[in-house]
């Protein structure tokens, strides 16, 4: 018979993290059962793992949402740790950890960082650019890959499949960046897929980014698939990793009751219409010969039903909202960065003349080796009750960082009601994007 031991702190910790690394979606108690049967001569109560997991944030504790501001029931963001994603492409200051099941993953320092140091720059997974960038790129005046306003450069090239009788108004800096379009401006090009325009058309007069990302993201996803078996495998690891709220989920949550609104689930609908005519099953036939050029390999049904099925759109929609930077990009590891109040990282775009669409992320302040690296996901400066509304949006609740309650008890103090005088701010655009849920 083999004798028990009582494993040290230490070793301990080691082994469950370890284990929660390779396994983030499992509960205390399937992480409990798999570290016996790696570690048949330790003796382990559950209680003592479910202890160390909390400690190490992997694990949401019983009473974790009492100081978070999220409702008995509410349905959190869901976000899995990347398989076999090589943070050292970027940078080796940071390291991937999940925290659990309310806060997701997140990004931690590996080594002392200084304020104002560059930490990694990132070029987006894809890109849907602010309107005003986006207008420039239908008029020809900025590139239709990297965004960069263009000038009067003898290297910016036109769209190469633009005829006089299928236009496509698409430029180029350059032939790298027309060939590096080559992921995703096939299946969005007027000429070669004009399937596409009505849900593009639809996004911009909506101004609904997360529509554009989601056609922007299938895009690459099912050309990746067709040029590159191995590089579709990594990219569709990166899409289903990222956080996701559906959109009926988010409705459910309290964005929409702060704002007054209601969802615009015919909206909702007709867009998937559109999406499906898009990418699957273009309403004309000429549109649909045009498709099959693009597209000649049948998508494994997991593939086609997580992209094209009713309830799967909403989820894509949602995925968009929540990982979008403030400009438009998708990036995948800025993706990982959660939300505070006193941020200690910024994201700046300083390629402004070639490449507007790379980020460079960037130290506020010293950051410790351990520490989380932190952006904010709403002005800082705006008031707390502002600030909150704005956050419900990614479906954490009110937001009861130490900035935040400090301020309202300070408001509190002062005689005011914050909920009432800030409340009042909400404006009808507000009002006419969360219909949509394109905030």
């Amino acid at each position: 018979m083999t004798a028990t031991i009582s494993p040290s702190e230490d070793d301990l910790k080691s082994a469950l993290l370890a284990i929660k690394t390779e396994n983030p979606s499992l509960g205390v108690p399937k992480i409990h059962a798999l570290l016996l049967a790696a570690h048949p001569e330790w003796t382990v109560s559950e209680k003592r793992t479910r202890k160390i997991l909390q400690n190490e944030g992997l694990v949401q504790n019983a009473n974790a949402n009492a100081g978070s501001g999220a409702v008995p029931g509410q349905v959190f963001p869901s976000s899995r740790v990347i398989e076999g994603l090589d943070v050292a492409k970027w940078t080796t200051k940071v390291e991937v950890r999940y925290f659990g099941k309310a806060k997701g993953k997140g990004l931690v320092a590996t080594e002392k960082i200084a304020e104002g140091e560059t930490i990694w720059k990132e070029d987006p997974f894809i890109l849907a650019p602010e309107w005003n960038l986006y207008d420039l790129q239908m008029s020809s005046a900025a590139c239709g890959h990297c965004s960069t306003p263009l000038t009067t450069s003898p290297l910016a090239v036109p769209c190469s499949a633009s005829t006089s009788s299928t236009p496509c108004p698409v430029r180029f800096c350059n032939r790298l960046c027309l060939s590096r379009s080559g992921r995703t401006h096939p299946l969005l090009c007027a000429s070669r897929n004009p399937a596409s325009a009505p849900l593009l058309h639809l996004a911009r007069r909506n101004e609904w980014m997360a529509l554009h990302a989601l056609a922007q993201c299938t895009a690459r996803v099912l050309l990746t698939f067709e040029q590159d078996q191995k590089a579709f495998a990594e990219d569709w690891e990166v899409v289903r990793a990222w956080a996701q709220l559906g959109m009926e989920e988010r409705a459910k949550g309290g964005w929409y009751v702060s704002l007054g609104a209601e969802p615009d689930r015919a909206l909702w609908k007709k867009a998937h219409k559109l999406y499906v005519q898009a990418f699957q099953e273009p309403a004309t036939e000429p549109e649909k010969r045009r498709l099959a050029k693009l597209l000649k390999k049948p998508l494994p049904k997991e593939v086609s039903e997580m992209l094209f099925d009713y309830d799967a759109f909403l989820r894509g929609l949602g995925r968009m909202s929540l990982n979008l930077e403030a400009h438009g990009g998708l990036y995948v590891l800025h993706s990982h960065l959660n939300h505070s109040c006193t941020p200690n990282v910024s994201a700046r775009h300083f390629d402004q003349r070639t490449a507007l669409s790379r980020i460079t992320l960037v130290a506020r302040r010293d950051i410790a080796p351990g520490e989380e690296l932190l952006i904010t996901y709403v002005n800082p400066e705006l008031p707390v009750e502002q600030r909150r509304r704005g956050l419900m949006e990614w479906g954490f609740g009110k937001c009861m960082c130490e900035r935040c309650v400090q301020e309202e008890r300070e408001r509190k103090d002062a005689g005011g009601d914050v909920s009432k005088d800030e409340g009042a701010n909400a404006d009808l655009e507000a009002e006419l994007k969360a219909g949509l849920g394109v905030m």
